[in-house]
């Protein structure tokens, strides 16, 4: 199950440097506002500890961490949705995005102009999220009247759509995202298939300069100021450390750097694995043989349709779940010893997989 991030911001705002920190694929970077007019694609591992400490526990061939695809959008400028700068390419990749990761310039650089002359990541939101919804709101607008002409001949079903896209287009038209808007599921449902931009989770990453990766600045304040209300997660990174740790191969040379720098993990990890939850998704884990693997599912998977994520066989054939718990694991030391416990569980077809339960699938086709 791919989850696709977007990495969306105004031009010069550090995206491609966060892109370049957690893909395996590397873009140029410059300094020059729309030096690209396409996107970068890649893809990283979603870093899991679990994971780590189950393999120095049940060794196998290989180890196989979770995925999040990437898409690192050239920078946004005002006016996006009329066509400036790169436009509606910009808006397209969005819309194929399952979340979005909004990097925000809460640094200075004298050498490194803003496009819009002064630093404010609050305006900078505030500009990017306009042009998106000035773009859902044209095409709430186009489908209202299509759907107008139904609903003026009693057609049921368009009337009732009609009011659900009103609902909408009145919510845009304050200002306001769609991922805020109060919807039932059934309305919710009705707009499914416009992708509608707004309606995206976002996560804001300020991106800083070397001397505030560790307790951020006045910058980044202003951020989970204006954001206070709407939950929404925020992170700080920055990107120029978080650039040269991606460089190093050891861990040992990473743990150093970061000591030095004062943390304790990369800025980025705290990025993907934010990013991985955002859509409610969670890993389970196989383990031994040919790889320790964890697999990602949505929250509330029941089993049958979890085992379907490894193989369709799985699936189709699912008899049981025998299910040990990751901290029972940890706890006992190995599978045999969890089993005299009495901590494996045997599962049926309306068990809801848990985060972090290792499962062993048993079937017949």
């Amino acid at each position: 199950m791919g989850l696709k991030c977007g990495i969306i911001g105004l031009t010069n705002s550090g995206k491609t440097t966060l892109f370049n920190c957690i893909s395996d694929t590397k873009a140029a970077i410059t300094d020059f506002a729309y030096s690209t007019n396409k996107s970068n694609v890649g893809f990283c591992y979603v870093p899991d500890e679990r994971l780590s400490k189950i393999d120095t526990m049940i060794k196998a061939e290989k180890l196989v961490f979770a995925t999040l695809d990437l898409v690192d959008i050239p920078g946004l400028a005002k006016g996006a949705s009329q066509g400036e700068g790169i436009g509606n390419s910009f808006l397209a990749d969005v819309r194929q995005c399952d979340a979005l990761i909004h990097v925000l310039r809460c640094f200075d650089n004298p050498n490194l102009p803003h496009i819009e002359g002064s630093i404010d990541p609050v305006r900078d939101i505030e500009i990017v999220e306009f042009e998106l919804q000035v773009k859902d709101l044209e095409q709430i607008e186009k489908k209202i009247t299509k759907v107008e002409k139904a609903a003026k001949v009693g057609e049921k079903e368009a009337k009732k759509m009609l009011e659900i896209l009103l609902k909408h287009k009145n919510h845009l038209e304050n200002f306001q995202n769609i991922r805020t808007l109060d919807v039932t599921s059934e309305e919710k449902a009705a707009v499914a298939d416009m992708m509608l931009l707004t309606d995206k989770p976002v996560m804001f990453v300020c991106n800083v300069n070397e001397a505030d990766a560790v307790n951020g600045n006045a910058y980044v304040e202003q951020v989970k100021d204006a954001l206070a209300q709407t939950g929404d997660e925020i992170l700080f990174i920055a990107g120029k450390i978080e650039a040269e740790i991606a460089e190093l191969q050891s861990e040992e040379d990473r743990a150093e750097f970061l000591a030095d720098a004062g943390l304790t993990v990369p800025g980025v990890n705290k990025v993907i694995q934010t990013a991985y939850k955002m859509l409610n998704f969670i890993s389970f884990f196989t383990v031994g043989g040919k790889e320790n693997r964890a697999w990602t599912i949505k929250k509330g998977t029941l089993a049958p349709q979890a085992a379907g994520v490894i193989h369709s066989d799985l699936e189709r054939g699912f008899i049981r779940a025998e299910v040990i718990k990751y901290d029972d694991l940890i706890r006992y030391g190995s599978e045999l010893k969890c089993k005299e416990a009495g901590k494996l569980a045997v599962e049926g077809k309306n068990y809801e997989v848990q985060d972090g339960d290792i499962l062993h699938i048993r079937f017949n086709v």
